[in-house]
């Protein structure tokens, strides 16, 4: 088993674009062939767009792109621009007279980062899926440009996130996952036994638990999404599980997670040309989901005044 980077999964492109100054960005997951897919909505206060298509009950068997976006329900519109962009290619579920693309999204809460009336739309969702060709770049970029966590204090206490990505291989199989890290609570190293990132005053740690014991309010307008990309051959149903296992990940580098304030979502999407067994592939997604949540804060760098692991 190797470690691998999150663009060499077969079958997958991803594109990430970002307003700066405004705090806010997405980051697309293309499937041009079509990926059998699943989720797992486990937060209490989701903003996702065609999860219930991903029932195994129901007929659409791939969709086409994954997309991950700041601005709240206001960034779901950006899933319109990968619409536009795949229609363009001639790409989607294939209606006689029109092929349909099939874009999954889910946004996440950060407007109280830069300015909260510019957000992720159709135009910079279509920028996103041009951008397939460039590196992918952890922390401040794509959906994780306004991310933050450890806001158990308020906004002003807490500190910056990112998107973080891992991926690995074994054999023929490739899996990874690509994660906005924008949790209410705190990051904790599971590998090392530590909190590495919560609420802060002057460079102390205020762990979330502790806050709640003392009857703190959890602040609404968190959510960490992400997508668990993978080669391996999955029936609808396998998709779906795999999302929910992965959300182990979630649990083992955030805590608290899926809190009544956080709407936190997972997608699985499999390209389908490998083999493997389903357990292992579990628990690979767990690691993979796991670390990309950790390089994701870590690769963060300082902005809109709160600090990061990593210095400016």
């Amino acid at each position: 088993m190797r470690k691998i980077k999150i663009q060499e999964i077969d079958g997958f492109l991803i594109g990430q674009e970002q307003n700066e100054k405004a705090g806010t960005g997405c980051t697309a997951i293309i499937c041009e062939k079509g990926a059998v897919a699943g989720v797992d909505v486990r937060g209490g206060a989701p903003a996702t767009r065609e999860t219930d298509l991903l029932n195994p009950c129901n007929t659409v068997e791939q969709i086409h792109c994954v997309m991950l976006s700041g601005g709240s329900a206001f960034g779901l519109d950006a899933a319109s621009g990968a619409m536009r962009y795949l229609e363009e290619k001639g790409i989607g579920f294939d209606m006689g007279t029109v092929k349909v693309p099939i874009v999954c999204g889910a946004s996440l809460f950060d407007l109280h980062i830069g300015d909260p009336h510019i957000r992720p739309n159709q135009e910079m969702g279509y920028a996103a899926c041009t951008k397939t060709d460039q590196l992918f770049q952890e922390g401040n970029y794509g959906a994780g440009c306004g991310c933050s966590i450890g806001k158990t204090l308020g906004a002003a206490h807490a500190m910056k996130s990112g998107i973080g990505a891992y991926a690995m291989q074994f054999g023929d199989v490739q899996i990874g996952a690509v994660v906005a890290v924008n949790a209410c609570g705190d990051i904790y190293d599971y590998e090392n036994h530590e909190i590495i990132g919560a609420a802060q005053k002057e460079g102390v740690f205020y762990p979330a638990e502790q806050l709640l014991m003392q009857k703190m309010e959890m602040p609404m307008g968190n959510t960490t999404i992400g997508c668990v990309m993978t080669n391996a051959k999955l029936t609808k149903a396998q998709a779906n599980k795999l999302a929910a296992m992965a959300h182990d990940g979630y649990a083992h580098a955030i805590t608290p997670t899926h809190t009544m304030s956080d709407g936190d979502t997972i997608f699985a999407m499999a390209s389908g040309t490998a083999s493997c067994d389903f357990n292992l592939l579990g628990a690979l997604a767990v690691k993979c989901v796991e670390q990309a949540v950790i390089n994701g804060f870590k690769q963060a760098k300082s902005a809109y005044g709160l600090p990061a692991y990593q210095k400016k």
